[in-house]
């Protein structure tokens, strides 16, 4: 018992064992309908592997050597952070379930077909308090002059007040300045606050960790002086911490991204798309690896005509655009959706199956650069001194490549995977802009900015849409850039040997 307890595999197993249960349980207790999502369920697999690989890689100090000298860094740890947060968000977006709708007593429980998710119950007060139209940022008026009646007779074209933002002030050209302000002074008092005794806490367990004094481990952090750099990653969750209490005292009252042409919130719909971008970016690397792994080491390990055939298929595959067989694939997706409705009980189940159609299209399609790569590696292992000697000894083809190739190409593969999600990440991006990416009812920054192509054309011109989209993508990108980055220094072994 006291071995089982003591094995790297088994907080993590128990820990996903417990969210499970959970999942299930919750629903009942809250009494919703759970509704699961095929990008869910492979959402969640994926975080099953997630959390066992970086089990495994702790319990292994060669493999978790590495990843320290990714965490020593500053720019590194802050872009990990920053990916925490986008991971969070995302995946209180992939908990979906459907509300129970009024009834009598003694009645069947009917369920509502708008799926909801864990994001939309915490940023209910976002998308249910929707304007006529445009309004900008922090605006407390229409951006669309109206036709109103005059008490007197006669009518004149203003700029009405907005439903919901500004409501709570008399006038807001002279008030809403100062109304700002003071919810900056109190989001920063209260992050203040809350900031301390979190990260009080967090200290608190690492010095019992440790076996270290409090005043010990605060020091050490101050300074700089621990292994990781935890000081760079208080201060960015710090502002995180910022960033989020004041949303939450300020979305309430104004639309901080403003409203778009339906009047939704901006906000609301740039953090919905968070999911979209990571499903694009993970589930199409799970489909590539495998093709990758697989056909790259078979081709550089048996060669022969077994290379000749991967050779001609990732050939053959490179010469058909991209974008057209995407598009093929795409409508043949929506053909099939469109001639078997009873499939799908709600909307969001079939925006869902497209969304991860293109997954599987992205990845069928983008795998042959990583297998060009592995084969490449392969062919070189193959040649050395260890691998000869142990086909001498008759070592099965199986146990040579699990044994010995796979580990040695592994830095690739992982250098690779974390490069490539930031250019996935855009693809959905252009692919939506030119109509053949996820579904229009699916929110996403392509979408976003394909939305916004025609507000820009506006006088006056409507750009809060695109800034919104832009700037999350861009952050989303830039900290999966660094982080890409600093996972290539510490594993390439010629940048290891440059250094």
């Amino acid at each position: 018992m006291h071995r089982i307890i003591h094995g790297w595999w088994f907080f993590p197993i128990s820990g996903l064992s417990i969210l499970l249960l959970l999942l299930n349980v919750l629903p009942s207790v809250f009494a919703v309908k759970a509704t699961y999502l095929w990008t869910d369920i492979f959402i969640f697999i994926l975080l099953v592997m997630v959390v066992i690989f970086v089990a495994y890689i702790r319990s292994k100090e060669h493999l978790s050597r590495p990843w320290a000298k990714v965490f020593e860094r500053k720019l590194p740890m802050a872009s990990v952070v920053v990916l925490l947060v986008f991971i969070v968000i995302g995946l209180m977006d992939s908990i979906h379930f459907r509300m129970p709708l009024p009834s009598e007593h003694n009645e069947t429980v009917h369920y509502s077909v708008d799926v909801s998710s864990v994001l939309d119950v915490l940023t209910s007060e976002l998308h249910t308090r929707d304007e006529k139209t445009y309004s900008a940022p922090f605006a407390a008026y229409s951006f669309v002059k109206e036709s109103v009646d005059l008490p007197g007779g006669g009518s004149e074209r203003i700029y009405p007040r907005l439903k919901y933002a500004g409501s709570h002030l008399d006038d807001p050209d002279k008030q809403i300045a100062d109304d700002i302000t003071f919810r900056i002074i109190k989001s920063l008092w209260q992050t203040i606050a809350s900031g301390v005794i979190f990260f009080a806490a967090l200290i608190f367990i690492a010095s019992i960790k440790l076996k270290k004094s409090f005043a010990e481990v605060v020091r050490g952090v101050l300074q700089n002086n621990t292994r990781l750099s935890w000081r760079t990653a208080i201060l960015v969750m710090w502002l995180i911490l910022f960033i989020i209490v004041f949303l939450v005292n300020t979305s309430t009252f104004y639309h901080i991204f403003g409203t778009d042409k339906v009047g939704q919130d901006v906000l609301y719909l740039s953090l919905k798309s968070i999911r979209t971008g990571l499903v694009i970016g993970s589930l199409t690397t799970m489909v590539m690896l495998p093709f990758a792994i697989m056909m790259g080491i078979a081709a550089g390990y048996f060669q022969g005509w077994i290379d000749d055939v991967i050779q001609y298929i990732y050939t053959t595959l490179n010469s058909i655009p991209g974008v057209l067989l995407i598009a093929a694939a795409i409508l043949s997706i929506q053909v099939y959706i469109s001639n078997h409705p009873e499939l799908f009980a709600t909307s969001i189940e079939r925006a869902d199956l497209r969304l991860l159609a293109l997954c599987f299209i992205l990845g069928i399609t983008s795998w042959t650069g990583l297998c060009r790569l592995l084969r490449g590696e392969a062919f070189k292992i193959r040649e050395l001194e260890y691998i000869q000697a142990a086909q001498a000894f008759g070592v099965s083809h199986f146990r040579i490549i699990s044994r010995h190739i796979l580990p040695n190409i592994m830095h690739i593969v992982l250098i690779v995977v974390v490069l490539d999600f930031s250019g996935l990440v855009l693809a959905e991006a252009v692919l939506s802009y030119v109509g053949v990416g996820v579904d229009p009812s699916t929110n996403s920054w392509g979408n976003m900015i394909n939305g916004a192509r025609l507000e820009m054309a506006r006088e006056p011109l409507v750009w809060w849409s695109l800034v919104a989209a832009f700037s999350f993508m861009f952050v989303l990108v830039l900290a999966a850039n660094l982080f890409s980055d600093a996972v290539r220094d510490a594993f390439d072994p010629r940048a290891q040997r440059d250094g």
